[in-house]
């Protein structure tokens, strides 16, 4: 991608270690505690900011504000004036993209180039759900009762939302939760990660500026065990929607049951990908390479379990390697860098334990497996993209979500086998699969026990195409009709007309 700004310039404009207050009922505040934390540049351990550690008074303060606005002046906005809303919030994520770009590469290190290629995504979703606002309705329905009585249901916002999101994403992770709500008539409480908080705040000085009124959209910094854990078990939030590690997610619908609130979860994957003895390789090895690769393995994603057919296996792993050793790290926020960093220091030290149980149990270190160092990494967690051959399904690095830039090849002989495995996983968040035979392809999609699969291709997401999990990664779906629906209530109404 080639630049027009200077992305390391317009850094030194945004964050000095300066406070960042958070946003709760239209007013920029402080902790009710005090407290505060330091949000670090993952690339060099730098202070960006310090944001309020919010606690449960705040999230009390910020779900009354969401209630306030829910049964006040939100709920006499008609659908096209949400939609008004949405629009203007387009507008104004075009203008600033650059410094949202910016702000996530610095806030959780995905590189520049990456998150400006969002832009296309996250503003389209902004665009699609200002559409759907305007789309939803019930339906009339003839009944069998004996008279005159027409029968019809009403779609109608579910309430106060509360949202907990990851570090991965800030931003589209933001839009996918802020904007369902926003187009279903619900108000919002988001609790982003204390590992990125920066870009959220950004989002809601853009939410105020495009007039969202206040209380519909409120970001309350903070730990997941501190804010997060009250927002979950709220008992005036009407829904829950989490994205985050399976272990978290189950704490949160046990939370949810305190009163009986809507919970959709979209948790950890250990996808596969089914390499085919007749794929294409040349288009292959990038592509499978980079659906663990792209953002340092970071992504609940990742196709990191990498089967491929015996005939071609040797061939495939030894190119997925050398594809690996060619890739630049670096900073982020260098227009020329394919991987940056891990988010911190403690992930960091978690991946390369997983490197080291792969060795220690037998497998093949192909490529990387080592933490970077000299100047150029200093202060960073940077680990060079890793591939391991010889692994067998019963190795941790094969079953265990790492969350790091490892990948783990296993050849296989028949696509039953290949099936068999790639479906032996308590997840089923994504999957991934390479052939030319278009009846393979067909196949293999209907027998993987995956919410999302992709053919010759991977990491492809729409607003209009459901996403989300199988099993342990989630239930719940984000993108496409599905999603509004998980905002809104279906209530049926019967009128006697004789």
């Amino acid at each position: 991608m080639t630049l027009n700004f200077d992305p390391r310039a317009k850094a030194t404009t945004l964050y000095h270690g300066e406070f960042r207050p958070m946003f709760i009922g239209g007013k920029w505040v402080a902790a009710q505690s005090g407290q505060e934390m330091q949000a670090l540049n993952p690339a060099t351990g730098e202070v960006l900011a310090t944001v309020p550690r919010g606690g449960a008074a705040d999230i009390d303060a910020a779900v009354k504000a969401a209630r306030a606005a829910f049964e006040g002046p939100w709920s006499k906005f008609s659908p096209y004036e949400r939609q008004c809303v949405l629009l203007r919030i387009a507008d104004l994520f075009e203008t600033h993209w650059e410094e949202l770009s910016v702000s996530d590469t610095l806030d959780m290190g995905l590189p520049i180039t990456r998150t400006l290629a969002n832009r296309r995504r996250v503003i389209g979703m902004l665009r699609f759900y200002a559409g759907m606002a305007t789309a939803l309705h019930g339906e009339s329905i003839d009944n069998s009762i004996p008279g005159e009585i027409v029968s019809f249901t009403r779609r109608e916002p579910v309430g106060v939302v509360g949202a907990i999101i990851p570090w991965n994403a800030p931003t589209a992770a933001s839009i996918w939760k802020i904007a369902p709500a926003l187009a279903t008539g619900c108000t919002i409480v988001l609790k982003p990660s204390e590992d990125a908080s920066l870009t959220p705040l950004l989002i809601a000085r853009l939410m105020q500026e495009a007039g969202v009124p206040d209380g519909v959209v409120n970001i309350v910094t903070g730990t997941g065990a501190e804010a997060g854990a009250r927002l979950a078990e709220h008992p005036d939030v009407n829904k829950i929607v989490f994205t985050g590690s399976t272990l978290t997610g189950q704490a949160i619908a046990r939370a949810g049951v305190t009163n009986l609130k809507r919970v959709s979860l979209e948790l950890g994957g250990k996808s596969p990908i089914i390499v085919c003895r007749d794929a294409d390789i040349d288009k292959a090895v990038p592509v499978a390479a980079m659906a663990v690769f792209v953002h340092s393995g970071q992504i609940c994603i990742a196709g990191s379990r990498l089967f491929v057919a015996r005939e071609i296996h040797d061939e495939f792993v030894r190119r997925v390697a050398e594809f690996a050793s060619k890739l630049r790290i670096g900073h982020g926020i260098e227009a020329e860098t394919e991987i940056g960093p891990l988010i911190n220091a403690r992930q960091a030290g978690k991946v390369e334990g997983y490197i080291k149980a792969g060795s220690a149990e037998g497998a093949e270190l192909v490529a990387g497996g080592s933490r970077l160092t000299g100047e150029l990494y200093d202060g960073g967690n940077f680990i060079a993209p890793t591939v391991f051959g010889a692994v067998s399904d019963k190795m941790t690095i094969a079953r265990e979500e790492i969350f790091g830039p490892v990948i783990s090849a296993m050849p296989f002989d028949t696509l039953d086998e290949a099936v068999t495995r790639a479906n032996a996983t308590p997840y089923g968040l994504a999957a991934g699969i390479f052939t030319t035979h278009l009846g393979t392809a067909h196949k293999l999609a209907r027998r993987i026990k995956a919410g999302s699969v992709w053919v010759n291709m991977y990491h492809a997401i729409d607003p209009a195409v459901p996403f989300g999990g199988m099993k342990m990664s989630g239930y719940g779906r984000e993108g496409g009709i599905e999603h509004l629906h998980e905002y809104l209530e279906t209530k049926a109404v019967w009128i006697q007309t004789d």
